[in-house]
C-alpha cells in the first residue's frame, strides 16, 4: 500500500503524513499498530468528529434511496431541499439562498463570479496573507507571490490590503466588485480582527457598492464559537462562503446570498454557473445530518471555554511565545521556522496529529474536532507538553 501511495498517487510535498489508516472514530485516528488524537480534524472538516454514528447512518440511508441523478439544479432532491431549508433558517434574512458546490475553491470562484455579474465590474480585493483555495482564481487571490509565480498568468485585476489596516481600505473605490476576507484569517496563522475593522470594511463596501464576501470555509459551523464568526463582531455579509465542516466530512462547498442575487446565475447568460456534482445527495444528506448534531449538541457553545483552557495551559510553557486563537482554532507559535518544524514530528511521535500555517511558519496548528471532551482535551494537552518538552 505505501509503494502504490508515493508512486501512484498525486503528492503535494515531499513529505507527506504517509500513515496509513485503518479506521477513524470521534477525535481519533487509527492505522494498524497505533491511535493518533486528531488536533487538525482534516483541517476543520470533521467537526463532529469521525464517524458520527448519525452522519454514517444519514450517509447509508441516502445510499440505498439514490446516488447522482442530474446536473446540479435541476432536480428536487429531498437532501439538498431539506439542508438549505435548515441551514438558512440559522442564517440572516439576507443570506437565505445557498448554491450548492463541490469545495471552498470552486465555491469561491462561483462568490466572484457572482459579484463582477452582480456589480458590472471588474476589480477585486482580498488581503495580505489570505488563503482562499488553490484553483486558478482563488489563488488569484493570494498575496504570496513564491506560491503563485509558477502558475502565472493569473488573473488581473487583483488588490491585496493590509489585514487590521482601516486605512488601507480607501483603496476599495467605485470600481470594486467585491472585496473577500476571512473573518479570521487561518493560514495567516489565526489572525483575529481589531475592534472595528469589519465594521469599517462593511461601511466601506457599503460607499462603494462593492459586495463583501466572508470565506468561513475554515471558520464555519462551530470552529470560531459560534456557528458562523461573523456572529461574533455584528457584521453580515453580501455573499458567505462555505464548505470543510459544511458536508459532515463528505465533500460539498456552498455559496450563500439572497435568492435575487443568485438569481443572476440563471439569465444573461442562462446557466450562468454550472457543476455536475455540487449538491450531491449523499454528501447533502451527510451535512443535513452534522448541522442537525451541531445545532443539538453543546460543542459550538463549549468551542470558546475548551479553546481558552489550552490557550492557559500551554501558554506558560517555555518553549511557546505566543498564542493565537479564536474558539478551538488556535495557534501555538514557537518564534522559529525549525521549531515549528520539529514539533510536528515530535507530536506525531507522542501520538497527536498537528498541521503547520502556509504563511506563518514559527506556528503550529491545534483545532481538534468540536465534539472533543474535557478528558480529551487534557489529554491532548499532556501530548503537547510532552512534546515541547523535547523540543
Amino acid at each position: 500500500m505505501r509503494r502504490t501511495f508515493f508512486k501512484h498517487v498525486g503528492q503535494t510535498s515531499p513529505s507527506p503524513l504517509a500513515i496509513e489508516v485503518d479506521r477513524a472514530d470521534g477525535v481519533f485516528i487509527y492505522s494498524r499498530d497505533r491511535r493518533y488524537l486528531d488536533l487538525v480534524s482534516g483541517v476543520c472538516v470533521s467537526n463532529v468528529g469521525h464517524h458520527h454514528p448519525e452522519v454514517t447512518e444519514a450517509v447509508r440511508s441516502q445510499v440505498e434511496d439514490y446516488f447522482h441523478l442530474m446536473v446540479y439544479g435541476e432536480m428536487i432532491e429531498a437532501p439538498q431541499v431539506l439542508h438549505a431549508g435548515l441551514l438558512t433558517s440559522i442564517l440572516p434574512p439576507s443570506l437565505d439562498c445557498i448554491y450548492y458546490v463541490n469545495s471552498g475553491s470552486e465555491a469561491v470562484d462561483a462568490a466572484l463570479k457572482l459579484a463582477k455579474r452582480l456589480t458590472g465590474r471588474s476589480r477585486m480585493v482580498s488581503f495580505e496573507n489570505c488563503y482562499h483555495g488553490s484553483s486558478h482564481a482563488s489563488l488569484s487571490l493570494m498575496s504570496d507571490e513564491q506560491r503563485k509565480n509558477a502558475f502565472r498568468p493569473l488573473l488581473p485585476e487583483v488588490d491585496h490590503l493590509r489585514f487590521n489596516n482601516i486605512r488601507d481600505l480607501e483603496r476599495i473605490t467605485g470600481r470594486t466588485a467585491c472585496v473577500i476576507v476571512e473573518p479570521v484569517q487561518g493560514e495567516a496563522g489565526v489572525i483575529v480582527p481589531e475592534d472595528g475593522f469589519l465594521q469599517a470594511l462593511r461601511r466601506r463596501c457599503d460607499e462603494t457598492g462593492a459586495m463583501l464576501i466572508f470565506d468561513e470555509v475554515q471558520t464555519g459551523f462551530g470552529r470560531t464559537g459560534r456557528m458562523f464568526a461573523f456572529e461574533k463582531y455584528g457584521v453580515v455579509p453580501d455573499i458567505l462562503v462555505l464548505a470543510k465542516a459544511l458536508g459532515g466530512g463528505m465533500p460539498l462547498g456552498g455559496v450563500v446570498s439572497s435568492k435575487s442575487n443568485l438569481d443572476a446565475f440563471t439569465c444573461d447568460p442562462v446557466l450562468g454557473h454550472i457543476t455536475t456534482f455540487g449538491g450531491h445527495p449523499v454528501c447533502c444528506a451527510a451535512a443535513l445530518a452534522s448541522l442537525k448534531v451541531l445545532l443539538r449538541e453543546d460543542w459550538v457553545g463549549s468551542a470558546e471555554a475548551k479553546g481558552l483552557y489550552i490557550e492557559e495551559e500551554l501558554r506558560r510553557h517555555p518553549a511557546v511565545s505566543g498564542i493565537r486563537r479564536s474558539g478551538l482554532l488556535i495557534a501555538v507559535d514557537l518564534g522559529r521556522e525549525d521549531y515549528a518544524a520539529r514539533m510536528l514530528e515530535l507530536l506525531l511521535d507522542e501520538g497527536a496529529v498537528s498541521d503547520y500555517f502556509l504563511f506563518n511558519p514559527t506556528s503550529f496548528r491545534i483545532a481538534p474536532p468540536l465534539s472533543i471532551s474535557m478528558d480529551e482535551v487534557r489529554m491532548a494537552v499532556d501530548l503537547v507538553r510532552k512534546a515541547l518538552d523535547r523540543l
